[in-house]
């Protein structure tokens, strides 16, 4: 398992967001409170992407959150407003890389996978038939997660909307490896869309502020827990939670 974040709303400091709250991606990597059986602390590696006037920004290691300085002084004076983080639990035998970890990128877009796909890389070695070869040999990582972003990638640029593409995506894949668990958290610095299917989401909405994150980083009671199985679509202007 991993925990992931996407923030739309006012720009802010990373650290505000990943380091500072009392439950945040930081304290999450080593004393997560939701992994529901999907393992115990989240120490492969970890993530950051946000938008800048300039383009995507990407910051990507594989240590545990707390052990990189520079990232915790980078954080704390750059600011953005919109972004995606994760950490990283890898699923035991894969690689553990910089590149292994989330968010993976491409087209101006930020994408995590929390979960698994059972039975990797076996059961779903027949969905790979139908991607291009250079987009398989060009994959991040030879990972399930990257795997994943790979479908996902491949869809979009198929004129998928981002909605479809995470629900056809997670259909194929669920179907193919029977008992994954498939938490989507896919963002273009507008809009966010996710899943969940196995695992837990929770949402923080007010207005001109978006959170979606694997679990609250904080007690607000603004948090609203998404049950299973649904898509949510999240903007600083509203978002919507729709069955999946």
């Amino acid at each position: 398992m991993c925990r992931h974040l996407v923030y739309l709303g006012p720009p802010v400091p990373l650290a505000a967001l990943l380091v500072e709250p009392p439950y945040g991606l930081q304290h999450q990597s080593w004393a997560p409170r939701d992994m529901r059986g999907g393992g115990t602390i989240n120490v492969d590696g970890f993530g950051v992407g946000w938008y800048t006037s300039a383009g995507p920004v990407r910051y990507r290691r594989a240590v545990p959150i707390w052990t990189d300085r520079n990232f915790a002084a980078l954080a704390r004076v750059t600011v953005a407003g919109s972004l995606l983080a994760a950490v990283r639990s890898a699923t035991p035998g894969l690689t553990v890389t910089d590149d292994a970890c989330a968010p993976f990128s491409g087209d101006g877009w930020f994408f995590s996978h929390n979960g698994f796909v059972a039975g990797w890389p076996d059961t779903v070695a027949k969905l790979a038939e139908r991607l291009p070869v250079t987009d398989l040999m060009t994959m991040d990582a030879p990972t399930d997660a990257a795997f994943v972003w790979t479908l996902v990638r491949n869809r979009l640029r198929a004129g998928y909307g981002p909605a479809e593409a995470l629900r056809a995506t997670v259909a194929e894949v669920s179907a193919a490896a029977h008992g994954s668990r498939l938490n989507l958290l896919l963002t273009d610095g507008d809009k966010a869309y996710a899943t969940t299917f196995g695992h837990a989401l929770a949402v923080h909405h007010s207005p001109g502020r978006a959170l979606v994150a694997s679990e609250p980083f904080d007690d607000d009671p603004g948090w609203v827990q998404v049950p299973d199985h649904r898509l949510v679509v999240a903007h600083p202007a509203s978002y919507t939670v729709e069955e999946l």
